[in-house]
């Protein structure tokens, strides 16, 4: 039987496989005694790492699952290969019932075509959609498609918002989250047919806050929950975003030091540097929700740190106390009806 708060961890995928996953795993357990932890992959490796940690054996298990999928792999290869790897075994406990969510570090292409053929879709999604927090004023800004779908229609982008708000209601309990398009400019006349049509979709949805159009500095502003754009410009703003703060970190080190003065006046301001620093630390807000699909899915980043990977835990865990598939279906079959 599955416990409400009950999550597989695919143990061995991403770039770091157990040397994240079984630590952040066992930090996630001591953050919040609700939580009961499926680790999935090589149990004899497994059982290896855990051997010098104390943990609850109440709530951490082990499946056994030999084999794992390569960042590399391509998903089709994976879909048909790896059916034995802890991925896919995850995937179908969650099918299964017998977890009520999934987190993995792993192949994201795998991942996304897994959970259409193992979990499939809600009724009445046509895509599923990435979407993941980006600092902000406000804490974050949700933000999809970031990378699944490259070419969407209006449809697809209205689909997104109502996604989107359902997992900002389920992760900060924000019963009108604020809903942008991403566009080249804030003014009606401008943008493609496909944003165009967009808002018009979204605007008519009574239940949905539709604030308008909305241009790439504004992601990072207090005015917007969520926002909306199809996966090729999500993904490309992400890494953007990504790219500057990492520019900004490496451009502030590289002055600080340049001089004696320099490395005086860092050591002054290093209480200040070190706040700035965790405000837009990406692992605190890892952790990408697979929308659309029949269950609670995870993406961690390939790379993750122990302490992202934790964070892409918790987030699961809220995702799951929200009732986020639940919602979504709800919302979507009262837009069918």
């Amino acid at each position: 039987m599955a416990s409400q708060l009950r999550l597989a961890v695919d143990a061995m995928s991403g770039d770091h496989g157990l040397r994240s996953s079984i630590s952040a795993s066992l930090n996630a357990l001591n953050q919040n005694s609700a939580l009961h932890i499926c680790l999935v992959g090589d149990e004899a490796a497994i059982r290896s790492s855990l051997l010098a940690s104390n943990y609850d054996s109440a709530r951490l298990s082990i499946c056994h699952s030999p084999d794992v999928v390569a960042m590399d792999d391509l998903p089709s290869k994976a879909l048909r290969y790896k059916k034995q790897s802890s991925m896919y075994r995850a995937l179908e406990l969650l099918r299964d019932g017998n977890v009520a969510g999934v987190v993995s570090a792993g192949n994201t292409g795998a991942l996304v075509a897994m959970g259409c053929i193992i979990l499939d879709r809600l009724p009445g999604v046509r895509r599923p959609a990435i979407c993941a927090p980006v600092p902000a004023k406000n804490g974050y800004t949700l933000m999809l498609d970031l990378g699944a779908n490259i070419e969407c229609d209006a449809e697809h982008l209205y689909q997104f918002a109502v996604m989107g708000a359902a997992l900002s209601n389920a992760l900060d309990g924000r019963d009108a989250p604020r809903l942008a398009l991403l566009n080249v400019g804030a003014e009606l006349i401008k943008g493609t047919s496909v944003v165009k049509e967009a808002a018009e979709l979204i605007s008519a949805d009574s239940r949905l806050n539709y604030i308008g159009f909305a241009e790439g500095n504004d992601i990072f502003s207090e005015n917007i929950d969520v926002m909306v754009c199809d996966g090729f410009t999500g993904n490309v703003a992400l890494k953007v975003c990504e790219g500057t703060a990492n520019f900004i970190r490496g451009q502030l080190k590289e002055t600080f030091m340049k001089s004696l003065y320099g490395r005086l006046a860092a050591l002054v301001v290093k209480p200040v540097l070190n706040a700035f620093q965790k405000d837009i630390n990406p692992e605190r807000y890892n952790g990408a929700a697979l929308l659309g699909l029949n269950g609670v899915v995870i993406k961690s980043h390939g790379g993750s740190s122990v302490k992202s990977f934790e964070a892409a835990i918790h987030q699961a865990a809220r995702a799951v106390d929200g009732d986020l598939t639940q919602a979504i279906a709800r919302q979507l079959h009262t837009t069918e009806s």
